[in-house]
């Protein structure tokens, strides 16, 4: 008689068994909606739902399945997994080449929740700009938040842009930043603190990234590699799951900053 196979094997090592677990998470259904759904057949599908079966993870009454008990409790380890997977495995070199030592540990785990998202590689030309899809989804937002070690050129622009609409700014900078706009940019620095929609944090612990950014409707981080160079790549998400999680990691950095009132 032949090892049952484990677990891992039953779940992971066939498409046809992984996606109709992820399927019947939904509650029951019926056989030919099964098959429409996954676009096969019956003769194809009937051994790896038995497969599913004699492993205790779906049931069913006549030609309906549904997740047994055990079955829902491992789709719903299974289901934050592949949403992690995914996320990563879209782009693991960009991944792999990340410092992410500045995501705290809570937030790194819940990394699945940026979503769809896309990796822009800027020309050299447009190097010292924002990204413009974020721009010009700031300007109809009702806030916009970042942290930051760097200022474009274009912000004091974009900043009298996005206030002219009543965008709420709030930027957390690190002590280089701060020293740099203290020192070489006072005066459009003090315009910017004397600006009712505009707050200023200092955080002043090292920075080990560039910057990321939020508004209401997208998220924009780029990130230094393992060796800490800058290559220009950008993250950027319009998921609604990405802003929440942005929000958590601006609110973390605003935590342990201190309020700017004065040069």
């Amino acid at each position: 008689m032949a090892a049952k196979k484990t677990l891992l094997d039953v779940i992971f090592a066939s498409d046809k068994r992984k996606n109709v677990l992820l399927m019947l998470q939904n509650g029951p259904q019926e056989m030919q909606k099964i098959l429409k759904s996954l676009n096969t057949t019956r003769q194809a599908l009937l051994p790896q739902i038995r497969i599913l079966e004699d492993h205790h993870l779906v049931s069913h009454i006549d030609d309906s399945y549904q997740l047994t008990t055990i079955g829902e409790r491992v789709v719903d380890e299974m289901v934050p997994l592949l949403d992690t997977v995914n996320v990563l495995d879209t782009n693991s070199d960009f991944w792999g080449e990340r410092d992410l030592d500045f995501i705290p540990p809570e937030l790194l785990s819940r990394i699945r929740e940026l979503g769809d998202y896309q990796i822009n590689e800027p020309p050299i030309s447009n190097i010292h700009e924002l990204n413009r899809d974020f721009t010009e989804e700031s300007a109809r937002s009702s806030r916009m938040c970042a942290v930051t070690t760097i200022f474009h050129p274009n912000f004091v622009d974009l900043f009298a842009l996005w206030t002219e609409n009543k965008t709420e700014i709030t930027m957390v900078i690190s002590r280089e930043l701060y020293e740099k706009l203290r020192t070489h940019d006072q005066d459009d620095f003090q315009n910017l603190l004397d600006n009712e929609y505009i707050k200023f944090y200092l955080y002043d612990r090292p920075f080990n990234f560039v910057y990321f950014a939020l508004n209401d409707y997208c998220i924009l981080m780029t990130m230094l590699t393992k060796e800490g160079w800058y290559d220009n790549k950008e993250l950027i998400s319009f998921s609604d799951s990405a802003i929440e999680w942005g929000k958590d990691l601006f609110a973390y950095y605003l935590e342990n900053s201190t309020p700017i009132t004065k040069i």
